[in-house]
């Protein structure tokens, strides 16, 4: 079956958001006393805010009651909230537009499929939602990743059959999600942490239609 569709993670694949989550977890972690590195940090990507601190608490080795882990949460979010505001055209990540353009000119359908309710403001920040034929992100989705809810979702708004899909995703829970999803997966970043991608490339700038095709090929094979 032939890709006729992307679907894009947001965070880390379009926009690198992960520096802003650290600063509002960062924030968060010296306010409870717990000690959180950027290593840490690497621990939450593609992860929901409720389970990352989750994350953050087993590291601090802290409990907290349901209400007040909500309160966190929140409070988190808002300061998360105050960086992402301040986002510019200039963050879209390298290779991204010209390789998206190509695939529209191409006729590709284009997607978001991220876990973020706060998708529609960064795509609003950088100027660039107008890019994709549907959004599916954590505002009508209630299952995180790894479960493939939200890249289904994003199938059936473009019209899609899921083998007919491709997703590029910088977070091992995505890459799980994808191949849930029965959908080819491209992952951004290292292929020792991406490790069940279909391939992995170190940014979009590495891509363009006929290496798409490429990758199409050799992972049927």
């Amino acid at each position: 079956m032939q890709i006729t569709a992307c679907i894009f993670d947001l965070d880390g694949v379009i926009v690198d958001t992960a520096r802003y989550h650290f600063l509002a977890w960062k924030r968060l972690t010296d306010q409870l006393g717990i000690l959180f590195t950027e290593e840490d940090n690497e621990r939450l990507k593609g992860v929901s805010r409720m389970a990352s601190l989750e994350i953050i608490l087993e590291i601090g080795n802290r409990r907290l009651d349901e209400n007040r882990k909500q309160e966190y949460a929140t409070l988190k979010n808002n300061w998360y909230i105050e960086y992402i505001k301040k986002m510019t055209p200039d963050e879209i990540l390298p290779g991204c537009l010209p390789f998206i353009k190509e695939l529209r000119n191409a006729n590709f359908r284009i997607a978001i499929g991220s876990a973020s309710k706060n998708t529609p403001m960064i795509l609003e920040r950088v100027g660039i939602q107008g890019l994709f034929d549907a959004v599916a992100d954590g505002n009508i989705i209630s299952k995180a990743k790894p479960d493939p809810e939200v890249f289904l979702k994003a199938a059936e708004m473009i019209g899609v059959k899921p083998g007919n899909c491709v997703v590029f995703e910088d977070a091992v829970a995505g890459v799980q999600a994808a191949l849930n999803a029965g959908m080819l997966c491209i992952g951004i970043g290292s292929p020792k942490i991406l490790t069940e991608a279909h391939f992995v490339v170190s940014g979009l700038s590495e891509m363009n239609l006929a290496k798409l095709r490429i990758i199409e090929n050799d992972a049927r094979l």
